[in-house]
């Protein structure tokens, strides 16, 4: 891990790739400040069959699941990302971008 403390989940998002555990893509796009969070290694066109948007009054923003037809977890999308995710999540999609 590259952060030690602080939330679990920011903990899995800044994980090393190699650690045996899989691995996470995060992209960001700075001109519309959304995030992505890949959660499988691959994303195939077509592979997300239902959207599901996060209630936007709950979380305060726009954050959508993206799954499968199995009902897999696929990705996360992020709109209004960096007032969501903690800064160094950010600057990790920049540096990897």
């Amino acid at each position: 891990m590259l952060a030690v403390g602080g939330p679990p989940a920011v903990q899995v998002l800044l994980r090393q790739p190699n650690e045996g555990r899989g691995s996470m893509k995060i992209t960001y796009d700075e001109t519309v400040d959304a995030a992505y969070i890949y959660l499988a290694e691959q994303i195939e066109p077509g592979q997300v069959s239902t959207t599901y948007p996060c209630d936007p009054a709950e979380v305060r923003g726009m954050i959508h699941l993206d799954f499968d037809a199995g009902g897999v977890l696929l990705g996360i999308e992020v709109l209004g990302a960096s007032s969501k995710l903690p800064p160094e999540v950010i600057e990790q999609a920049r540096a990897l971008g």
